[in-house]
């Protein structure tokens, strides 16, 4: 299932966990507000393995939505053309977002995805959920839903704020309204966790003021044959959201491909990370299935807020989008995973900047970490010849490497990414308060008085542990920033000491010669060029 050239890849040990985004709509390629999806998930695999997880990363490509046929009809283009395209702009991102995935699912042509769509529709049919019957109401071919008028705003779609088309026509029903009771308990109880807090408390009143059946088909007229058919009914497609929240499930082979097993029905934790505006579907639709077709339920839904340019959300319908892959190109790819993790609030929407994402490479990456960096390791070439010095006590530098590990660990469980990077970034502005206060450079200027030369090498193994500490943890962030600050302190890969013993002070060997390099992130005078090679 994993990937060998994962970094932090170890044999599987015993706790499983199984982690997804979303998948998106390929109308158009991919823009920089799910690409912040991809690399805070990325961000969370990285942690989970470096901590000894068996972990499955599954992401994809939603295609059998009418969304996806309206934009190809309107390039003039079939549809299977676009979505092809599409597509594979999406599964690019991969190498572009450096993301350690370890599934990608089409959903239109990925030969595990409609026996397991069709496996699960039957499973609910036979439980008595599904039913056909007229229905009328305004739908958001954007949101690919159905809204009452009292979501509207009016009369408009509440995430578009455009006018809704009135669709009446017989569809297959789900009794979502069967499950009421089931879902608010497991919420109330915690069994079905939703962070942040605030979207948790938005979905439990809405399950509170009662849920009703929703629509999970199509006429297979208005989708243009679109989609996957309805068993038994080929006039009706199956409703894209039913068809798409099964990818968790057929990207592990479901229904009998031995890591349904491994990853969903016997995984310890089973997180999905999305999006604020499609939580009702993971949190209240999809359990609900789930539920119907006896089959565990996710044990975190874990959601962030939009990415928004000038306070406008980023969408390809807003005509504001920002490819990622050109903001790498022009800035390094650590240096968008940094900016995304550090200056966006998880849970919140944040505002980007590729003016404030440059303050933020020369500012921190370079004048706080890579500074740092160099500094450190100069001075173990110029004071103690090219090796880590014996270790040294520095009781707040330790203190302060016990309060990061909570913290981080902390962090993580409750999908606070920003505060997660916040914590690991105080081991590198207490390192550099510490290099100010104690001014090594000085010290080897007195090394022959008494206690000099003690004090000068405690103060050069705290520098540098801190920094080993740093990269330990920054690793799930910016994976080749960590790998350079390692090398630059004589770790080669494998060098580093075992999970258990990594995060505690100490790990640097003494004797270990250093290896000086390049400076991590040269300054460029803010100005928005290609990152040094």
């Amino acid at each position: 299932m994993h990937h060998p050239d994962h970094p932090d890849h170890r044999a599987p040990p015993d706790q499983r966990t199984f982690l997804s985004t979303a998948i998106p709509y390929v109308n158009a390629r991919p823009h920089l507000g799910f690409a912040m999806e991809l690399v805070l998930a990325d961000v969370l695999a990285r942690y989970w393995r470096q901590r000894g997880r068996d972990l499955c990363f599954v992401t994809g490509s939603d295609e059998n939505s009418l969304k996806n046929v309206q934009a190809a009809r309107r390039e003039g283009v079939p549809t299977a053309t676009l979505v092809e395209r599409n597509a594979a702009s999406f599964r690019s991102l991969r190498e572009t977002l450096g993301l350690s995935t370890d599934q990608f699912l089409r959903t239109s042509v990925d030969p595990r995805h409609r026996p397991g769509v069709e496996w699960l529709w039957r499973a609910c049919a036979a439980r008595g959920d599904i039913y056909k019957r007229p229905y009328r109401g305004r739908y958001c071919v954007g949101c690919e839903q159905f809204y009452s008028d009292a979501e509207l705003h009016d009369g408009r779609c509440p995430e578009h704020d455009i006018a809704l088309e009135l669709i009446e026509e017989s569809n297959w029903f789900f009794r979502l309204s069967r499950y009421e009771d089931a879902l608010r308990q497991r919420l109330e109880r915690g069994e079905l966790r939703i962070v942040p807090d605030s979207y948790r408390n938005e979905i439990l009143a809405f399950a509170r003021d009662g849920l009703s059946d929703f629509s999970i088909s199509r006429s297979s007229e208005r989708a243009h044959g679109w989609g996957i058919p309805v068993p038994g009914d080929p006039e009706q497609v199956i409703y894209v959201w039913f068809d798409a929240l099964a990818n968790y499930l057929t990207a592990l082979g479901f229904p009998d491909g031995p890591d349904v097993d491994r990853y969903w029905r016997d995984s310890e934790e089973r997180w999905h990370l999305l999006g604020k505006g499609i939580t009702r579907f993971h949190a209240l639709y999809w359990p609900a299935m789930l539920l119907s077709a006896g089959l565990p339920l996710p044990t975190t839904i874990a959601v962030h807020g939009y990415l928004t340019v000038d306070g406008r959300k980023i969408g390809k319908s807003l005509g504001n989008a920002i490819d990622p892959e050109a903001i790498v190109a022009r800035h390094g790819l650590d240096v968008l995973r940094y900016y995304l993790c550090r200056h966006i609030r998880t849970g919140r929407d944040g505002d980007f900047s590729e003016a404030r994402l440059v303050q933020a490479r020369d500012a921190e990456l370079a004048n706080q970490l890579g500074n740092l960096l160099k500094r450190s390791v100069n001075m173990v070439e110029r004071y103690c010849d090219g090796k880590i010095p014996a270790r040294g006590s520095t009781p707040a530098a330790q203190q302060l490497a016990a309060a990061v590990e909570r913290a981080v660990d902390a962090a993580f469980v409750e999908f606070r990414v920003d505060e997660a990077l916040t914590a690991a970034w105080s081991l590198i502005e207490f390192a550099n308060k510490h290099a100010v206060d104690q001014a090594p450079w000085r010290l080897a200027k007195r090394r022959d008085e008494p206690g000099v030369e003690h004090q000068l090498r405690i103060t050069l193994y705290t520098l540098c542990e801190c920094l080993r500490l740093a990269a330990h943890y920054l690793a799930p962030f910016m994976p080749s920033t960590a790998a350079r600050i390692e090398a630059q302190l004589g770790l080669a890969a494998g060098d580093a000491p075992a999970t258990g013993e990594v995060r505690s002070w100490g790990g640097l060997v003494p004797g270990t010669a250093v290896r000086p390099g390049p400076p991590l992130f040269p300054k460029r005078g803010g100005a928005l060029h290609p990152p040094a090679s």
